[in-house]
């Protein structure tokens, strides 16, 4: 009987439990990204950690991840620790440690939803059908290929002298190969927009991820629905100022509804 190969994202975040709240895990260079591995897969890895927490209570509403340095190639140990469980909340302190060094620190907040009136005010933009759009190929960092990448507008194409700087960016995006969505995934492709100083310049600049907030608004059930297909990704940005840029992004289910919003401050240098 042949044994199902474990798909990419799978592998990356996959975790051991060594002791009370910790957990080992390895970085390789499947996701790696300019300055270490792709941020989104750091993230997921992080909320992975509580995700398979024995004591874990309900479903992540929100994660906010601190990039204190890069998480080098090789081993690394997550601290997992629920810092206090309520009824139906939990909040949680996340550390990765390499060397005994703090490489990226996060708090998650999870909690059990509850039926309740619920409207979606913000709504998805109109966008060709997947179909219609070609896959985007790039292979300047090895997480690229393995995201499905159909731009709509505001890509990022340095080697374009036409190329047409842009604030904002609408694609849409799946898992490569396609994998059903979960919170991990989920939480990886919320950072799968190229720095914002990237699309309005069209040219290659020091920049990278400080700090990044996922909202998550979906459900199970919603997840369930949204399964392998593709999903709407939107970034903005507000302003670039002294070093820093900031970026709103949100990611719709095919069929439109709200999943993640995000919001993050980069970095950047001339």
């Amino acid at each position: 009987m042949t044994t199902p190969t474990l798909h990419a994202l799978d592998q990356a975040i996959r975790l051991t439990m060594t002791a009370p709240n910790r957990f080992s895990g390895h970085c390789d260079e499947t996701y790696l990204n300019m300055v270490g591995p792709f941020g989104g897969m750091t993230a997921a890895t992080l909320l992975n950690a509580a995700l398979m927490h024995p004591d874990r209570l309900g479903d992540p509403v929100s994660l906010t991840v601190n990039f204190a340095g890069p998480v080098g190639l090789g081993d690394f140990e997550i601290e997992a620790t629920p810092l206090r469980t309520n009824r139906s909340t939990q909040h949680w302190l996340l550390l990765l440690r390499q060397n005994d060094e703090v490489m990226t620190s996060a708090t998650a907040f999870f909690g059990t939803r509850r039926e309740t009136w619920s409207e979606q005010a913000a709504e998805p933009p109109a966008a060709p059908a997947v179909s219609e759009l070609p896959r985007k190929e790039r292979h300047e960092r090895a997480w690229f290929r393995h995201y499905d990448m159909r731009f709509v507008s505001g890509a990022f194409q340095p080697d374009d002298a036409n190329a047409t700087p842009s604030h904002d960016s609408l694609l849409w995006v799946r898992d490569e190969p396609p994998r059903p969505l979960d919170f991990a995934a989920l939480t990886a492709v919320g950072d799968i927009f190229a720095p914002r100083i990237f699309s309005r310049r069209q040219r290659f600049t020091p920049a990278g991820t400080v700090s990044m907030t996922h909202y998550f608004h979906a459900t199970q059930e919603d997840l369930q629905r949204a399964g392998s297909d593709f999903l709407l990704g939107q970034a903005g940005v507000s302003r670039y100022h002294h070093n820093y840029v900031d970026q709103i992004a949100h990611l719709w289910a095919s069929d439109g509804t709200l999943l993640l919003t995000s919001t993050q401050v980069a970095y950047f240098k001339e």
